[in-house]
C-alpha cells in the first residue's frame, strides 16, 4: 500500500519521488481543476462549507432544487434526488422497493444496492443476462433486478437489450448502479438513464443511481427517475433524517457544465490515443471511449512501477485476486501516456522474449 500526503492528479509523490499516476476515479481530474476550484470557493463564499439541516425542513436551499433539475435534464430522467453519498442514494432506493419482491442482483453489483449482506455474487453478466428472464418470469411476485451499468474493473460495457423481453405481467423496477457511467457515457455524459427508458415497457421503473463524486468531483449521489417515483423517495428516512452535500458543490456543478464538457473531451482524446499505442500488444482490454485498460498480466504494475502507479489491489476484499488497471484521466499528457506506452512496449517485448 502507497501513502502519501497530497490529492494524487496526474502525477503522485512517494517518499519525495513524483511519478506518473495511472488509478483512482477523478475521471474528468475535477479535484485539481482550477476553474472548478474557483466555482467552489464561489459557493462556499455563498453557502458556506457545510449546510447543517434535513432536505424535509421548513428552510430550503434553492440551489438544490436547481442542480437537481439540471441534472434530470442532463441525464433525461423526469427527476432527480441528491443524497450526500452514492451509497445513501443506493440504499435509500433498495430499501425503498425491496419489501415483499423478489430481488434479483447481477454478479459484481455495487454493495450499495444490496438489499442484504449476503446479495454479494459474483461472475459473468453475460451469463446471468441470458438467464435473468426466465428468473424473472419464474417469480411469483413483482420483482426488483439491480445491477452496475458497466464493470469498471474488467473494462467490461454490459448490454441491457435483454430488457426489452422481461414480461409485461407483473410489476418490475429495473435499479441500475452508474457511478463509473455517469458524467462520461451516454450523450454529453448523461450516463444509462436515456437508454434503459428507450428498452423499459411501462410495467418497468427505470431508476438509476450513482455517485457524484467520480466524473463530477461532487461528494454526493444521486438517484434519476420518474416524479412519482422521486416524491415517494422524498418522504424516505435516509432523505428527511440525512444531512445533504455541502450546497458549495452543487453551486459549482451547475456552473461548471462547459467545464465538464472540455474535460470530457480531453479524456475521450487521451483514450484513443492510448489505444492507438497498445492496441497491437494484446495486453488490455478496453471500452471505446472510456477509460480503464485491464489487464490480467498483474505484473505489470510492478514492471512501470518506477515511473506509474497503476490500479492494482485485491478486489472485492483483501483475499480476492488483484485486479489490474490503468485508470486515466483528463489531466493526463500525451507526454504521460508516451512514458506509459514505452514502458508497456518494453515490458511486452521482454516477456515474448526474455533473452
Amino acid at each position: 500500500m502507497l501513502t502519501t500526503s497530497q490529492l494524487p492528479g496526474r502525477t503522485i509523490r512517494i517518499d519525495g519521488h513524483e511519478r506518473l499516476y495511472f488509478s483512482g476515479t477523478s475521471y474528468l481530474g475535477m479535484g485539481h481543476n482550477i476553474a472548478f476550484r474557483e466555482l467552489l470557493w464561489e459557493g462556499i463564499e455563498q453557502y458556506g462549507t457545510i449546510y447543517s439541516s434535513s432536505r424535509a425542513s421548513n428552510v430550503q436551499l434553492a440551489i438544490y432544487e436547481e442542480a437537481e433539475a439540471l441534472l434530470a435534464t442532463v441525464t433525461r430522467a423526469e427527476a432527480a434526488l441528491t443524497f450526500s453519498s452514492g451509497f445513501q442514494a443506493g440504499q435509500a432506493v433498495i430499501q425503498q422497493v425491496a419489501d415483499q419482491t423478489t430481488v434479483l442482483h447481477a454478479p459484481n453489483t455495487h454493495p450499495a444496492v444490496w438489499s442484504h449482506s449476503s446479495d454479494a455474487k459474483f461472475g459473468d453478466f453475460l451469463t446471468w443476462a441470458d438467464t435473468v428472464v426466465n428468473q424473472v418470469r419464474a417469480s411469483d411476485s413483482d420483482v426488483v433486478i439491480v445491477a452496475n451499468s458497466l464493470d469498471p474493473l474488467t473494462a467490461q460495457r454490459h448490454s441491457f437489450e435483454w430488457v426489452v423481453h422481461l414480461p409485461e405481467d407483473r410489476a418490475i423496477t429495473l435499479l441500475v448502479d452508474d457511478s463509473h457511467g455517469l458524467g462520461i457515457t451516454g450523450e454529453e455524459g448523461g450516463g444509462i438513464f436515456a437508454t434503459l427508458q428507450r428498452l423499459a415497457k411501462p410495467n418497468v421503473t427505470v431508476v438509476v443511481v450513482s455517485s457524484l463524486g467520480k466524473a463530477f468531483g461532487v461528494p454526493g449521489g444521486v438517484v434519476l427517475g420518474s416524479a412519482h417515483f422521486i416524491n415517494r423517495l422524498k418522504k424516505s428516512p435516509f432523505f428527511t433524517a440525512g444531512s445533504p452535500l455541502p450546497p458549495a458543490y452543487l453551486f459549482a456543478f451547475v456552473r461548471a457544465q462547459p467545464l465538464y464538457r472540455q474535460a470530457r473531451q480531453r479524456l475521450f482524446a487521451n483514450v484513443a490515443y492510448f489505444q492507438e499505442q497498445t492496441d497491437s500488444l494484446s495486453i488490455f482490454r478496453s471500452i471505446d471511449r472510456y477509460p480503464v485498460f485491464y489487464t490480467s498480466d498483474n505484473a505489470l504494475a510492478s514492471a512501470v512501477a518506477p515511473q506509474c502507479v497503476l490500479s492494482s489491489f485485491p478486489y472485492p476484499d483483501p483475499s480476492s485476486e488483484l485486479i489490474t488497471r490503468v485508470v486515466m484521466s483528463s489531466l493526463h499528457t500525451q507526454a504521460d501516456l508516451d512514458t506509459l506506452g514505452a514502458l508497456v512496449q518494453k515490458y511486452v517485448a521482454q516477456k515474448n522474449d526474455p533473452s
